[in-house]
Parts: structure tokens; C-alpha cells; sequence
């Protein structure tokens, strides 16, 4: 599956192995830049907005270039949609933590085995966000999606899938 996970954007003009080459290493040490961001906002206990914006700018930024280079479903790209998900969720921007939710769980669907955690985790999140928006009939699709993965991976007993489900009942 790395080709898959290594997918280059379908262009008239392909890319040469060197500005793929280079994409890589610019995508690995933004990866890095942001880590260490992360790690100095929770060593250092800034306050929140301003470097969730610088963080949430860095993703965008870097998610720009790659684009140039990379396809959506490529594991770098993935990487800073899922950081700048996270962030979006930190800031309570449960629209743009959606849009970047949206973008992810079609190549995790694809690189993820069929009952993955990760997977069900996305389909979680995606769900508790359509419902905080206010989109019930794609929540409750999600909500199921996550817990026919989850029942599989821990078994229909497990107190998890029973919070969820419960979850559901309530909205």
C-alpha cells in the first residue's frame, strides 16, 4: 500500500523524482516544526487563541505546498489535515475540524484495514460534530458507521459502544 499511501496528484506535467524527493523532506520537517510548536504551547502554557491560529496557519500553509505535489489521500497531507482538525477542534471550530474531517475518512477508509480504530475514531469524531451542528441524519449515520467498526474491534458489549448508542437515543 505505500503507493497508495505515497499517491502523487494526477497531473498533464508529472512532478520529477527530485521535486517529489523534496516535497517529502519539506513535508517531514513541517511535520517536525509542528511537534515541537505543539510541545513549547504545552511546556510554556501560552495562551490559546494566538498559537492555535500560528498552528492552524502552519497546517494550512503546508498543506497548500504540498498540494502542489501530493494528493489528498497521501500520508503527509493526511498528517496536517489531521493536526489541523485537532486544532480546529482545541479552538472550538467544529465547522473547519468538519471540512477536515470530510477530507480524511474517505483515504483512512482506503489505507486502514476494514475494523480499525482509527478509522471508527474518525467516524466518532465526525459524528459529534455533525450533531453539534445540527445535522442529525449525517450524526446518526456516523455514530453508526463508528460503532458497527467498534463492535467488531472490542465486541458489542464493550461499555464504549453502549455510551455511544446511548449517544445516539439522547439526541
Amino acid at each position: 500500500q505505500d503507493k497508495e499511501k505515497l499517491e502523487i496528484r494526477k497531473l498533464n506535467d508529472p512532478p520529477s523524482a527530485e521535486t517529489v524527493r523534496n516535497m517529502i523532506k519539506y513535508a517531514r520537517n513541517v511535520i517536525e516544526e509542528f511537534r515541537r510548536a505543539k510541545h513549547y504551547k504545552y511546556i510554556l502554557c501560552l495562551t490559546l487563541t494566538p498559537l492555535a491560529c500560528e498552528l492552524l496557519e502552519i497546517c494550512d500553509l503546508s498543506l497548500e505546498k504540498m498540494a502542489a505535489v501530493f494528493d489528498d489521500s497521501n500520508v503527509y497531507m493526511l498528517h496536517m489535515m489531521y493536526q489541523a482538525m485537532g486544532v480546529c477542534l482545541y479552538m472550538q471550530d467544529w465547522e473547519g475540524a468538519l471540512r477536515y474531517g470530510q477530507k480524511i475518512i474517505r483515504p483512512y477508509s482506503k489505507h486502514y484495514p476494514s475494523y480499525s480504530l482509527n478509522v471508527a475514531s474518525m467516524w466518532l469524531k465526525l459524528g459529534r460534530l455533525y450533531m453539534a451542528l445540527e445535522n442529525r441524519t449525517a450524526g446518526v449515520k456516523a455514530l453508526k458507521r463508528a460503532i458497527a467498526i467498534m463492535e467488531v474491534a472490542h465486541g458489542k458489549d464493550h461499555p464504549y459502544i453502549s455510551e455511544i448508542k446511548k449517544e445516539l437515543e439522547d439526541h
